[in-house]
């Protein structure tokens, strides 16, 4: 069943759609991303959501669907045991994921590991807490030039950074010791998605700046995908945002950064006028990370609208056989306690100008259908070992 021509999946990271089931073994009773943000609010301006049938599936606040949506929708449950970015992508593409990534948001990296990581480096660490970025920098920055010491710090993610300034660091050596962390953040315990090398300049506090020789050292995934399988077999797979980084270049045949969500959507806009073949996959992480992690609902809310207005452009530009699906990897619920993802279902909104109507679909518990649907929109076979069935069939009108 060859429909589509292009599949754009875009995923607007964190928008969870409320509490799964087994939520509460996950610390997240009674969560909703969506629902909360919209009864705190009231409204949101979403007209191009509300008319695919994002209300339709998810009403809140003074929100309610249209008579006709023109997408037709569902809601998917997460298989695999978490909820962060990476699980959430890599099971839509077919990888059910059984061992959680660890976090050590709350309480810092243990002692042994640090331990570890100073003997392997040579070097004292400090910091080693939850912190942002530009803000640890600012504190530890001056420290770590006068003693040679190296700022060690993590987020509400499963991830270990580490600053260095390239004027007294030297950024081989802040390679080297993220690929020892790397390699010390294997073991089961201290298991972490992604390593991350934050060079920065500057010589005192105010001066401080981050550069763009920042370096990921993310784990591959632990098999072959749909993204795999697309491009194995001559298909574009285009990768905006943070997807290159999430599947550590795996099954990626071009890749573009975004600097924002909304430059995201531009980007695929953009992409959208070009001629291609293929799967265009976006990840929009600002919902995420600058409002779900910050418990800021008005943040997200406008987030949420911004969205909106480039989606409406988005649905011009898309041609007759043209796939649009909208989903997301987790919740991050802003009005929750701490500042953690959050344990959710998320939607799935597709539509196209060919179909003939929109309207609900029966949900799945899986988000692996969105990869096997579009592995089967063009004639490939899913990996051996991923999971997930195609529903492409409800996507394509009679």
């Amino acid at each position: 069943m060859r429909e589509y021509k292009r599949i754009f999946v875009i995923v607007l990271d964190s928008l969870g759609i409320g509490a799964m089931p087994d939520s509460p073994k996950f610390g997240d009773s009674g969560v909703d991303t969506f629902g909360h943000i919209l009864d705190k609010m009231g409204a949101l301006d979403i007209p191009n959501l509300q008319k695919l049938g994002m209300l339709n599936l998810h009403s809140a606040g003074n929100m309610h669907g249209v008579d006709r949506p023109m997408g037709r929708y569902m809601r998917l449950g997460e298989a695999s045991n978490g909820k962060d970015t990476m699980t959430g992508h890599w099971e839509m593409m077919g990888i059910k994921t059984e061992r959680p990534f660890q976090t050590f948001t709350d309480t810092g990296f243990p002692p042994e590991l640090i331990a570890e990581l100073e003997k392997q480096c040579g070097k004292k660490v400090i910091g080693n807490k939850s912190a942002s970025g530009t803000e640890i920098i600012e504190e530890l920055g001056e420290e770590e030039i006068q003693t040679g010491a190296m700022i060690v710090y993590t987020s509400a993610d499963s991830v270990l950074q580490i600053c260095g300034n390239e004027e007294t660091f030297d950024l081989d050596n802040l390679y080297r010791c993220c690929e020892i962390a790397r390699e010390i953040t294997m073991k089961d315990e201290w298991r972490v998605g992604r390593v991350i090398a934050r060079p920065y300049v500057g010589k005192k506090k105010g001066e401080f700046k981050r550069t763009s020789n920042r370096h990921d050292y993310a784990l591959k995934p632990t098999g072959p995908t749909a993204l795999n399988a697309l491009k194995d077999a001559g298909y574009d797979v285009i990768g905006v945002g943070k997807i290159n980084d999430i599947f550590c270049g795996e099954g990626i045949t071009q890749t573009y950064h975004s600097d924002s969500s909304v430059h995201g959507m531009e980007q695929t806009i953009d992409i959208c006028k070009s001629d291609f073949h293929g799967l265009c996959f976006v990840n929009l992480v600002d919902f995420d990370a600058l409002w779900g992690h910050r418990r800021n609902v008005e943040g997200y809310g406008r987030e949420i609208e911004k969205f909106d207005k480039n989606l409406g452009v988005l649905l011009e530009e898309l041609k007759e056989d043209d796939l649009l699906i909208l989903t997301a990897d987790h919740g991050n619920d802003p009005s929750y306690t701490g500042t953690d993802h959050t344990r959710e279902y998320v939607p799935l909104i597709a539509y196209s100008k060919k179909m003939s109507g929109g309207g609900a679909l029966k949900n799945e518990d899986t988000f692996a259908v969105i990869g096997a649907s579009v592995a089967e929109n063009f004639g490939v076979a899913m990996p051996k070992g991923t999971i997930g069935r195609s529903v492409l069939e409800q996507f394509v009108s009679p």
